[in-house]
């Protein structure tokens, strides 16, 4: 029998490992990348193209190599703990010659339209129209069982209205609207910060105490540096952004080499005017930090539909309303932590449907979660472009993990191993924990959590230090604490309810 047929659209991050995916569920996939080259915005280049998202050369990424690797092929050890963009797209390119990824992708190659096959409603099916930038030739056109719509939601800058922002005479823009709560990669003790955050007590407690959990958050961040003191902090909660991660800026800030200043009143052709009345002239050059419009130019809106950063899609993937689900939106999210383990997911799920292993719920329960998301989104973040795809990396991969069936079983984790199952519930939720069990299982899985601290810690050992340092952190019994505070304050709370 003749295996489906899946177009990937784009190499990027996501489509990386949609072409992976297809082959672990039997797949035959065809990505189509419009460059010269794999790894999407984190290819760097001195000539960025229009429309074509690139990292800065100085790009270091946010989270930490144990967090943001794909779930079955860890970042090697000796790699720092937070990369630079270079060695980001050395791991892509790792990971595509270790699985044999690159012979299924057509570079330079165009996708001008998506539409749905005569028969869609009988077969799923979908009709693509495609060409190669270089060569010239005619479009072509081929029919495929699934796709898998990998270009994520940098692409496109935007660019906001300012009186006299077309008369300005300088080089480059910037402008900020409100404070912001600054993290640290290094957390205490000089752990990668994710891995302290990054855990299901954390999430418990985020969850079930979401104001006291924020005002614990503030205090930890303000025991760094004061936000008032420092005029950074905003009207609302560290969790009701998505927050800065910048080791740099108080440095900056308490040298006098950045100023905070208010939102940008208008330009003028030499400088700038702020709401609060005061002005700076002479500005040699001023970025724009406004982040991008998404689309898919490709796509009729009838299928997938955008209007002002916003898009109707159930667990952020699927369009609501198709009679069949072979069409996902990859990696279309802004999550609280690290994009490739949760792309990895959603392709997880998404070749599942396709191949017809694993079924969505109905269209009222489809529409129902919509709804609700939408509602919980509005709820918790200050209104904003960048808070319509927000997800938390946790919460959002064990909603996933309950669809794919990967969800870590502590039960039956218990009963194998007790140690090693109170381990992955109060350590870190690393991607290798989604491997545990259910389909996709990887035999390593647990060998890849019991050596995390190794690979975190290679690449600080840089010379001998005897045996001043202990052989692992004390986080395990820290998250244990922190467990048994919310656990206490739960109890307190049913208590008082009476």
């Amino acid at each position: 029998m003749t295996s489906k047929r899946v177009a990937v659209i784009g190499a990027g991050a996501s489509g990386l490992t949609a072409i992976k995916c297809c082959l672990d569920e039997g797949l035959t996939p065809v990505c189509f990348e419009r460059t010269s080259h794999i790894g999407g915005l984190w290819h760097y280049t001195d000539n960025p193209i229009e429309g074509q998202a690139c990292v800065m050369k100085s790009t270091v990424i946010n989270t930490s190599k144990e967090m943001m690797c794909y779930s079955d092929f860890p970042i090697p050890a000796h790699y720092p703990n937070f990369m630079h963009n270079s060695q980001v797209l050395e791991y892509f390119q790792q990971y595509s010659e270790n699985f044999g990824l690159e012979k299924y992708i057509n570079y330079e190659t165009e996708v001008l339209h998506v539409k749905k096959a005569d028969d869609f409603s009988q077969t799923g099916q979908w009709s693509i129209s495609y060409r190669g930038t270089t060569s010239g030739a005619d479009s072509v056109e081929e029919t495929f069982d699934g796709v898998l719509v990998c270009t994520g939601h940098h692409a496109e800058k935007y660019v906001p209205e300012f009186p006299g922002l077309k008369d300005y005479q300088g080089k480059v823009y910037l402008s900020t609207r409100r404070g912001s709560w600054v993290l640290n990669r290094v957390g205490s003790n000089g752990i990668p910060i994710d891995l302290i955050f990054g855990r299901r007590p954390t999430l418990y407690l985020k969850s079930q105490f979401p104001f006291l959990s924020s005002k614990f958050s503030e205090f930890t961040v303000n025991r760094r540096f004061n936000h008032e003191l420092y005029s950074l902090r905003p009207k609302h909660q560290i969790w009701s952004q998505h927050p800065m991660v910048n080791d740099d800026l108080p440095n900056r800030l308490i040298t006098g080499s950045i100023k905070v200043k208010d939102d940008v009143k208008r330009f003028t052709q030499q400088g700038v005017e702020f709401v609060d009345g005061t002005r700076e002239d002479n500005i040699d050059a001023v970025i724009l930090a406004t982040g991008y419009s998404f689309g898919f130019p490709f796509l009729a809106k009838e299928v997938v539909g955008v209007k002002e950063n916003r898009v109707e899609l159930y667990k952020l993937m699927y369009p609501p309303d198709l009679e069949k689900h072979t069409l996902a939106v990859i990696g279309c999210i802004q999550p609280l932590g690290a994009v490739m383990p949760i792309s990895e997911m959603q392709c997880r799920l998404a070749t599942r449907v396709i191949k017809g292993t694993t079924q969505l719920p109905p269209w009222g329960e489809i529409w129902s979660d919509v709804r609700l998301r939408e509602a919980e989104m509005a709820q918790q973040y200050v209104t904003s472009r960048r808070h319509t795809i927000q997800v938390e990396y946790m919460g959002y991969m064990d909603e996933l993990a309950v669809l794919v069936g990967c969800k870590p079983d502590f039960a039956a984790l218990f009963k194998q191993d007790p140690l090693f199952s109170l381990k992955v519930w109060f350590g870190p939720v690393y991607p290798y924990t989604y491997r545990l069990c259910g389909p996709g299982q990887n035999k390593d899985a647990k060998q890849m959590i019991l050596t995390t601290w190794e690979r975190i810690k290679e690449p600080l050992q840089t010379r001998p230090m005897g045996d001043t340092l202990s052989s692992k952190p004390s986080q395990l019994k820290q998250s244990f604490v922190w467990f048994l505070v919310a656990f206490v304050v739960y109890k307190i709370f049913q208590l008082l309810s009476f």
